[in-house]
């Protein structure tokens, strides 16, 4: 393949996207002072292989933006939950940085449209990728790390996550009542909770569910809802208010 239109094609598709960084640095509230590292984030490995002057691809700093993310987010939660427990810490990590929640976060920034993708890519709509979305996000967040430090990533990240423009936000930390009860009945019950389907009325497209929880033989909540996992929910829900009752746990 001849370099000279290889080397053009490549610095086009560079002059193109440099006339948005601007705005997608707008978006992200955060101005590079080596754009470079923002430029890096953007290369998708299936580019960076059929144009290999372009430099690295993203995946190393997808590799870091990962373990930045990690601790940006762990730090919030220590501080912002100082009695949660550890597994409790760590299902509300991984509810925040799970795929789907930061394809969520590049949408909102638009992300896919400034990723440079090979041609098979393209051709498979790579830019509405979850996983990719997730991916350039992660390495866009080591970008910022890398260009201006710890701080600077926590505040963007800080941003992103709690942005009144994020539909997401209010399911940022979800309750999961039958994983804590669980938890709760295995430490100190020595035992398992046990859910039982009580009954189902209504037609097919409208119907309700009662569920009951039981523990150590006995039924400690009742829930309904308009699915077995949304009525053991609340179920698991009953069940922890009536353990935290006073001399509720003495036998």
């Amino acid at each position: 393949m001849d370099f000279a239109r290889v080397y053009f094609k490549v610095m086009s598709a560079y002059m193109t996207k440099n006339l948005n960084f601007a705005e997608l640095e707008y978006r992200l509230g955060y101005k590079f002072k080596n754009r470079l590292w923002l430029e890096q984030a953007l290369v998708h490995s299936s580019y960076a292989y059929e144009y290999p002057q372009i430099g690295p691809s993203n995946e190393r700093l997808e590799f870091l933006g990962d373990a930045v993310l990690n601790l940006i987010v762990s730090d919030f939660l220590i501080s912002t939950h100082p009695d949660a427990s550890e597994g409790a810490l760590s299902r509300y990590r991984a509810a925040l940085v799970n795929a789907r929640y930061l394809a969520g976060i590049a949408r909102l920034l638009d992300l896919g449209a400034y990723l440079l993708l090979g041609r098979g890519e393209e051709r498979q709509a790579g830019r509405k990728k979850p996983s990719m979305l997730a991916d350039a996000l992660e390495a866009l967040v080591a970008a910022v790390y890398l260009d201006g430090g710890y701080e600077s990533a926590r505040i963007v990240v800080k941003a992103l996550f709690h942005s009144d423009h994020n539909p997401q936000k209010e399911d940022i930390i979800s309750r999961d009542y039958k994983t804590t009860l669980q938890e709760y009945a295995q430490k100190c019950l020595k035992v398992s909770p046990e859910y039982r389907l009580l009954r189902q009325i209504g037609p097919a497209h409208d119907r309700i569910f009662e569920v009951e929880v039981w523990i150590a033989d006995r039924p400690l909540g009742r829930g309904e809802g308009k699915s077995k996992k949304q009525a053991s929910q609340e179920a698991a829900r009953q069940a922890l208010l009536t353990l935290q009752e006073p001399n509720e746990n003495k036998t």
